[in-house]
């Protein structure tokens, strides 16, 4: 993350997030796989290491050089993407709204203060419940905890997507997009960018 600065002088924070270049390994089609979707291969400068048997006969079949992160996205039918093509950042443009997703970062276990914004009990003298959950069910009926309860556990690393975020630069030289706001995940994290 840093930030820009608009033309009045006011300072926002951005996300620069390396998009691509992605090129397309596998086109599925409605009559042969039941749906149309592309699958994307994110090329990037080192080369996979330790690529399957299965794998590796996937990309040679479609004549390309393997691939660390694959993701699928539904597309129209009728869609012009075809194995080989090269999807850029200048799809997006300034102004443009997207959705990311990515994977959370993971904080271990955590206690329901930080985990659930639970408010605590008193910090005086004499207090003996400062961080503690309280009450988790009643003793006689239903003589359990019930499921869904709020409790300590492990919190983070998990799937999230931000929506509505506005792209506030594309520079497509270098495949960076500049995105107003954070995004799920931590620095050099796979992310998935879709427009909104």
């Amino acid at each position: 993350m840093t930030q820009v600065y608009a033309e009045d002088g006011r300072a926002f924070p951005v996300t620069v997030i390396e998009a691509g270049p992605c090129v397309v390994v596998q086109r599925k089609s409605k009559d042969k796989d039941g749906y149309s979707a592309v699958q994307l291969g994110l090329v990037e400068a080192r080369k996979a290491k330790k690529v399957t048997k299965p794998m590796k006969g996937h990309f040679d079949k479609a004549g390309l050089p393997p691939c660390r992160v694959l993701r699928e996205f539904r597309v129209e039918d009728g869609a012009a993407l075809k194995v080989g093509d090269k999807v850029n950042v200048d799809l997006f443009a300034a102004g443009d709204r997207i959705s990311v997703s990515g994977t959370s970062r993971g904080l271990g276990f955590q206690g329901v203060v930080k985990r659930h914004h639970f408010r605590g009990g008193a910090a005086t003298h004499g207090s003996m419940f400062h961080r503690a959950p309280g009450s988790i069910g009643a003793s006689a009926f239903p003589s359990r905890v019930l499921p869904g309860m709020k409790a300590a556990g492990h919190m983070g690393a998990e799937r999230v997507t931000v929506r509505n975020l506005q792209v506030v630069r594309v520079d497509a030289g270098n495949n960076l997009l500049v995105v107003r706001g954070s995004v799920p995940g931590a620095g050099g994290s796979i992310v998935v960018i879709r427009k909104s």
